[in-house]
């Protein structure tokens, strides 16, 4: 990341959920100052005010799709841009004061979204159990190990926290689920490139121009320009306007990509650049692969067309 790297780290809280599970996976923020928020827009407003300088915040989950609240406060405010992602494996437990066996378990603290992710499990194991709702996964760790419940669903972050006994792990129905957060700061100079990129864009379009969002996928295609998400969100001003939220491969400094902003600007009502970071790599020590072109899509023929053009605009011709 360029300038100084950042020391005072903000996130979803409260403590002992995923999102602090995931922010320790960063070394800085491992040694840094971490600080919970009760909010994602209060996470991110720290960010803009200067309190923090980097906020982690959930962007999407496999299986519950893209957090609304994070995609409407990158579309909106003083801008903010993605420098990190971090992609978690989404694995609850059941957990108790102490061990005991399931059927003595008549209460179950739970966040809705983690009981939902928990359903099929829950019917299985116990089917007599009442799922009470808690506002985070933090909050039904601590309020079993208070003697409220007699169970949590939470992070595994979460036992030993509160002193807490693991009576079923990986109790999720989606075994493969994943959780992908962003690291935001204040902007800067984006890190150099690194092969195997993402850039993120929120674009807004003439609601009322037929085959605006076409054009917009038009010039991502013709430059080889994978598109590896979009999200659309109403943006409030009135029935039909939207903000696109568009993932790609690549980085704003490679001369295609470079391009393909170039075209998004001509045409859309507002392009806002959320970023180019390094995608996930589930081993820090892989190297990374670059993706294949098709002949004539590279970066290398971008480059060389762009040089060509100068030579021409210099009166020559070869």
């Amino acid at each position: 990341m360029p300038g100084n790297p950042p020391t005072r780290f903000v996130y979803l809280g409260p403590e002992g959920t995923f999102t602090e599970q995931a922010l320790r996976t960063i070394p800085a923020a491992e040694h840094g100052i971490r600080t919970p928020a009760r909010s994602v827009p209060e996470a991110l407003e720290a960010v803009r005010s200067g309190e923090a300088d980097a906020a982690l915040v959930p962007l999407e989950n496999s299986v519950g799709g893209a957090v609304p609240v994070t995609l409407d406060e990158l579309g909106t405010g003083a801008p903010l841009v993605i420098t990190r992602e971090v992609v978690l494996p989404v694995e609850f437990v059941l957990a108790a004061p102490r061990l005991t066996g399931l059927h003595r378990i008549r209460s179950v603290a739970a966040h809705p979204q983690a009981s939902a992710q928990c359903r099929t499990w829950l019917s299985t194991h116990l089917p007599d159990a009442v799922v009470v709702d808690v506002l985070s996964n933090a909050a039904a760790a601590i309020s079993t190990a208070a003697g409220e419940h007699d169970a949590a669903i939470c992070a595994p972050i979460g036992v030993p926290r509160n002193g807490l006994t693991v009576l079923a792990e990986k109790i999720s129905d989606h075994a493969d689920a994943v959780t992908r957060f962003a690291l935001l700061t204040r902007p800067d100079k984006p890190g150099p490139p690194t092969g195997d990129d993402v850039t993120s864009l929120a674009v807004m379009i003439d609601h009322d121009r037929v085959g605006a969002l076409l054009s917009v996928l038009t010039e991502l295609a013709v430059r080889g320009i994978n598109l590896s998400r979009i999200e659309s969100r109403p943006t409030g001003e009135q029935l039909g306007v939207y903000v696109f939220f568009l993932d790609c491969t690549g980085h704003v400094a490679e001369p295609r990509l470079g391009e393909a902003l170039q075209g998004l600007r001509r045409i859309c009502a507002e392009v806002r650049f959320l970023g180019s970071y390094p995608r996930h790599r589930w081993s820090t020590a892989a190297a990374a692969e670059p993706l294949p072109s098709q002949p004539g899509l590279t970066n290398a023929d971008f480059a060389d067309s762009a040089a060509w053009l100068s030579r021409l605009r210099a009166g020559d011709p070869s």
